[in-house]
């Protein structure tokens, strides 16, 4: 699992600085934020840092609802989903491959859901971001 690229960073990273620590991962987070905006999936992003020591994140949201965070890594990112009942539900009918159903199925379960990171690193996780991101809109 990837580490957050940021953590130990007290301002929002810029433009270049994220460019320059997605490397060729820039264009695969840009297709999704442009993708999920297109699709109506999400109506806004912010910066977000719960500490110094977690680092940054990008906050999808879709009008005041979270759904998804983008974590950027070195070369790489994360996108980190809280999920309830009714959406893992939707997730287990969904033809997900077993990867993706087995990493939900071993994910934490907090109060507010079941969090899970999955690791960004080619269009084919673009593809699986953008599918679970439908599903939490939906539920």
């Amino acid at each position: 699992m990837l580490t957050n690229a940021f953590m130990g960073k007290p301002e929002q990273p810029g433009d270049s600085e994220l460019t320059a620590v997605l490397g060729p991962s820039r264009t695969l987070w840009d297709q999704l934020l442009d993708a999920l905006s297109s699709e109506d999936s999400i109506t806004g992003w912010d910066w977000h840092s719960s500490s110094v020591k977690a680092g940054w994140s990008l906050r999808l949201r879709r009008q005041r609802r979270n759904i998804v965070y983008l974590l950027p890594g070195q070369g790489a990112f994360l996108a980190a989903f809280v999920f309830g009942d009714k959406a893992l539900e939707a997730i287990r009918t969904a033809g997900f491959p077993r990867t993706v159903t087995d990493l939900i199925d071993s994910a934490k379960k907090y109060p507010e859901g079941t969090g899970v990171r999955l690791d960004v690193r080619n269009s084919d996780d673009v593809a699986t971001v953008k599918k679970l991101a439908a599903i939490k809109v939906k539920n």
